[in-house]
């Protein structure tokens, strides 16, 4: 990693506040995904990391609007997901790997799901992760989103994603190197 690299992970005193405004503001909104919790317990533990503090600037920069949906208390771990309603815009038009990335000859996206994630410092949501998620509001409604993909799918060339229609959560399988217009991914953090 090269030192400008390393000073990119560090937010401006600004960034910070715009962020912990932009964070108090979205969860004081939604307390229905984590009843009980304290904003002022999440913004002390966030200020003692500063770079899952970066990862949530990246997680809200590309339009994830990141909330706390759980709080592992043997742990002391607050656990962030996107939540925006559709999958966040900065991050669409992706495939799912660096595998697949390179596997397309014409046409290829400018990224990929699990190396923007990689990036960022998140993980893709889990197909447990995106149910639970939908338990908390209805998202995806018009787009769809990349999750964690079991090793024996992807390599045989596949990879999954799910959305949510008609009331229900659906998962489906498509080729790891497709990308469309309105399937992004939902990340999760755990600070």
């Amino acid at each position: 990693m090269t030192e400008n690299n390393k000073e990119s992970k560090e937010l401006s005193q600004e960034q910070r506040e715009e962020l912990f405004k932009a964070l108090k503001v979205r969860f004081e909104k939604n307390m229905n995904r984590h009843e009980g919790l304290e904003w002022a317990n999440v913004q002390a533990k966030l200020e003692a990391s500063p770079e899952k503090l970066w990862s949530l600037n990246e997680m809200e920069r590309t339009g994830g609007e990141p909330d706390v949906v759980d709080h592992g208390k043997s742990k002391n771990e607050y656990i962030f997901y996107d939540c925006s309603a559709e999958s966040p815009k900065g991050r669409r038009s992706i495939c799912y790997d660096r595998a697949a990335l390179e596997s397309r000859k014409k046409h290829k996206p400018e990224n990929s799901a699990m190396d923007m994630a990689t990036a960022m410092g998140i993980e893709l949501l889990t197909e447990e992760e995106y149910r639970t998620l939908q338990k908390l509001g209805n998202f995806d409604k018009k787009t769809s989103s990349w999750v964690q993909t079991p090793s024996d799918i992807r390599e045989l060339g596949g990879a999954l994603y799910c959305d949510f229609r008609f009331g229900h959560v659906f998962l489906y399988h498509n080729g790891a190197e497709s990308y469309y217009g309105a399937r992004g991914f939902r990340g999760s953090l755990i600070v």
